[in-house]
């Protein structure tokens, strides 16, 4: 019994604290790469001393008194008997009080510096994921290799990668000046975005939403909400996870399979959730600078949860807002989107040639979304035979055995 409880609480710690220690620790030693090293091997030690001795009185403290011990001890591996030796050994001395260890000033600045350096630009994106959910998030390689799909000895290599490319590069443990705030926390935003996608709509398995995995991304964006209050698109994106996840519920049916807008039972749209993005989103348009890529996604999802049905939506304002975001964001994904809103608003006939255009480019070529989206305008215009073929091609490509289903379903209907 002892045991299985010291293991439950070196789990919810570790949870809720590791960021905090990594990010203590990397401070403390100057190197990221060791930090993240010195603070899994405190979880170690925390594995087996929690079950047998008790849980501390300070759990995350300990974990940090732990971590600096073993800086001092790698340290002095290395004979680095220089003037940041000293200063572990003297700020670790033997009969510390653990709550000496935390600094109320600098805890917020140690997880931002985390996050920013997790997601630096010199790590590949899949680099900056992976790094992202294990030293801020804090899961583990497992974890993290079975929300994504890949082994988990690509998982772990991602990271020592990561970790040496860090190294290599000289990253400092430090949240950026301010002239280079803006550029990076791009990359911060678009890994928790990635993330989230994932886990909304999952690229591939048989589940079509892997909560675990959004959860983790809406998490990682309330703490840099918290940490980064005076920033817009912080809060675009935080208001853009908060109204998609609020449809979550209603999105799939009793067996899994997949509910389509226009099916969705809005009573189950989490209500809580909506009211917590548009309070998000009240936040980002009250900076009085204009809405980002996020925020106007935000805008758009703002618009499907406050209509009482897909008829009632205003989609000549979703159209509008996705003309926005393509002049600010231009990508494929949201032309495509913005198709679907002016077949919505306009008629199919308005929409097939946007996505025409898309289809001679070659855009998304690897993608089921296109043919998906071209075989219902085909549909919608009576154009059965060519609808089948785009269907047919659509369910070849679709990686998710759910939204495969639903497209064969469709390609059955016509037949």
């Amino acid at each position: 019994m002892a045991d299985h409880t010291g293991r439950e609480a070196v789990a919810a710690v570790w949870r809720i604290e590791s960021a905090r220690i990594v990010g203590a620790l990397a401070r403390y030693t100057g190197d990221f790469a060791l930090a993240e090293d010195l603070a899994q091997e405190a979880l170690a030690e925390a594995l087996v001393t929690w079950p047998r001795e008790g849980v501390p009185r300070q759990p995350a403290g300990w974990l940090l008194t732990v971590g600096r011990r073993r800086a001092v001890d790698a340290f002095r591996r290395r004979s680095a008997l220089d003037e940041r030796y000293a200063a572990l050994v003297f700020s670790a001395a033997p009969g510390e009080d653990e709550d000496v260890l935390w600094d109320p000033d600098q805890i917020d600045d140690d997880v931002l510096a985390l996050m920013f350096v997790s997601c630096h630009p010199v790590l590949s994106r899949e680099a900056r994921v992976a790094l992202t959910l294990r030293v801020v998030g804090g899961l583990t390689s497992d974890e993290i290799a079975k929300a994504f799909m890949v082994p988990t000895a690509t998982v772990q290599a991602r990271i020592t990668r990561a970790k040496k490319t860090l190294g290599a590069a000289r990253v400092p443990f430090q949240v950026p000046p301010a002239q280079e705030r803006a550029q990076r926390l791009g990359s911060v935003l678009n890994v928790i975005y990635v993330i989230f996608t994932e886990g909304s709509s999952a690229s591939s398995g048989s589940d079509l939403i892997r909560f675990d995995v959004a959860g983790e991304a809406q998490r990682l964006a309330r703490v840099l909400s918290r940490l980064m209050p005076e920033e817009p698109e912080v809060h675009g994106l935080l208001a853009l996870l908060e109204l998609t996840a609020a449809r979550f519920s209603a999105r799939t049916g009793p067996d899994g399979e997949p509910v389509l807008l226009e099916h969705q039972d809005r009573r189950r749209w989490d209500r809580a959730a909506i009211g917590r993005g548009q309070a998000a989103l009240a936040r980002a348009e009250k900076a009085g600078r204009g809405l980002g890529a996020y925020g106007l996604q935000a805008a758009i999802a703002e618009c499907h949860a406050i209509a009482p049905s897909v008829g009632e939506t205003d989609w000549e304002r979703v159209v509008l807002i996705y003309e926005a975001l393509g002049r600010l964001a231009p990508s494929p994904v949201v032309e495509l989107n913005r198709a679907v809103a002016v077949s919505m608003a306009r008629g199919p006939a308005a929409a097939l040639p946007i996505v025409d255009e898309l289809a001679a480019a070659e855009a998304l070529a690897n993608s089921h979304l296109l043919p998906s989206v071209r075989g219902e305008l085909l549909v919608r215009l009576g154009r059965t035979e060519e609808a089948r073929t785009e269907f047919e091609r659509a369910a070849r490509l679709c990686g998710n055995e759910r939204e495969r289903t639903v497209l064969e379903r469709k390609l059955a209907a016509l037949t």
